[in-house]
């Protein structure tokens, strides 16, 4: 349960900010008075939560067995959309005031948030979707406490999300203006900083030329990617300092000139500051706890077995039977035309065939498997492969590759894991 909590909280908080924060700053009026183009960004939401659940579907199906060449077009719009979206959010007040007057520039703000929003629903949530491949492990049945406790994960790690998010905008109406915008242009540039670094990294794989200082900014975005979640939710103590300094500048005794009801509406509004920023404050320690001691408590670092030698000569790698019919996992590496080093897998399966592929799937890329208790889990969403399913397409298992059997070895062409290189790139 805990795994399946600490990996969709932070694939979905993002995104549910990133909308909260636009309804705030771009929301006018009420009923006849609302713009058409308010329901763009609904329909970004919409849009955006359908593809993704899409995208999930063709990978889990390995019909689509790359990611990359679906996110490098969308990372190019988003970093861009990313930085329109921040004007947008600051010009808010002079476009959302009076915005008859000026209705083109709501729209256009509405346009642009619609699709900010469905661009980073449809690059966060595919990973977060395809956690559901899971929640049954192969050859167990579909109802046991195993899965339902994996269900209930998923379903408090979204929940936090979204919580976390409607409590941060409780604070609209209590905090200053300048201060919620604050908060709102700081989660924007960071979401900005995550997609500017999912872009650079398919651009590096592709061999983008990098010098040093731009390499190590790069993997400095990467491995700290859980502080700028964290810094996203800590954004708001500024709304929140700001809530409780306007709550306590509130007069609650009677002057002259104010009526009992002035008394009641400062004190009711002292109160709600008070608590808003209180559960603001419990918000942002929440998702601070949940990265740093929720995932620590669920990732123990599993390293993989080292590679064993093998016979490689003219193109072709051999693995003599011996080597391999003990019923274990057995892990091999080449270095393939194109300078990528790769990684295959050979174990003997039950009625003594040979389960041999990749040792990285469709899924979850080049993380890798190894072996617990019997099982062959993948490394990085920790889901037991069913050893029958080895060799063939699909779901979390090992991409498969030609190969033949006989005279007491196995033979691979050096050619076809050639052409597979990409995994692990």
């Amino acid at each position: 349960m805990l795994e399946q909590f600490v990996a969709v909280m932070p694939g979905t908080l993002a995104p549910a900010l990133l909308v909260m924060c636009l309804s705030v700053m771009l929301t006018v009026g009420e009923g006849r008075d609302k713009p058409v183009s308010t329901h763009w960004r609904l329909g970004g939401l919409l849009v955006g939560t359908v593809a993704a659940i899409v995208f999930a579907a063709l990978r889990a199906t390995a019909v689509i067995n790359q990611r990359t060449f679906v996110n490098y077009p969308v990372l190019c719009v988003a970093v861009v959309v990313d930085l329109l979206a921040i004007a947008v959010v600051v010009a808010a007040r002079r476009i959302t005031t009076n915005w008859q007057r000026h209705a083109v520039w709501m729209h256009v703000a509405n346009a642009i948030a619609a699709v900010d929003i469905a661009l980073t629903l449809f690059y966060a949530l595919p990973d977060v979707i395809l956690q559901l491949t899971i929640w049954v492990e192969p050859g167990d049945p579909v109802f046991t406490s195993a899965m339902l406790l994996r269900a209930l994960g998923f379903a408090l790690g979204l929940a936090m999300s979204i919580v976390v998010a409607a409590i941060f905008r409780t604070m609209r109406s209590t905090a200053v203006r300048p201060a919620f915008t604050a908060a709102v242009v700081i989660v924007m540039a960071l979401l900005f900083v995550q997609h500017l670094t999912g872009l650079m990294q398919i651009l590096q794989a592709r061999g983008f030329p990098m010098n040093h200082t731009e390499f190590v900014l790069l993997a400095w975005s990467i491995n700290n990617n859980r502080g700028m979640i964290m810094a996203q939710a800590f954004a708001f103590l500024i709304p929140a300092v700001a809530s409780i300094v306007a709550g306590f500048r509130m007069k609650t005794k009677p002057v002259d000139g104010e009526n009992d009801a002035t008394v009641r509406r400062h004190k009711a509004f002292r109160r709600r500051a008070v608590a808003a920023a209180a559960w603001s404050v419990v918000a942002a320690l929440g998702v601070a706890a949940t990265l740093t001691f929720g995932v620590a408590s669920t990732q123990q670092e599993i390293t993989l077995s080292p590679p064993e030698a093998y016979s490689l000569k003219d193109g072709v790698a051999t693995i003599p039977f011996t080597q391999v019919e003990d019923g274990h996992l057995h892990r091999f590496e080449y270095k393939a035309k194109d300078g990528t080093v790769m990684r295959f897998i050979i174990i003997k399966k039950n009625g003594g065939a040979y389960g041999i592929g990749l040792d990285a799937c469709d899924n979850c890329g080049d993380a890798g498997y190894y072996e617990k208790d019997g099982k062959i889990i993948c490394k990085k969403c920790e889901v037991a492969i069913n050893l029958a399913t080895i060799g063939f397409k699909g779901g979390c298992n090992p991409v498969p590759f030609p190969y033949k059997t006989g005279n007491g070895k196995i033979t691979i062409q050096t050619a076809d894991l050639d052409a597979l290189s990409a995994h692990f790139q």
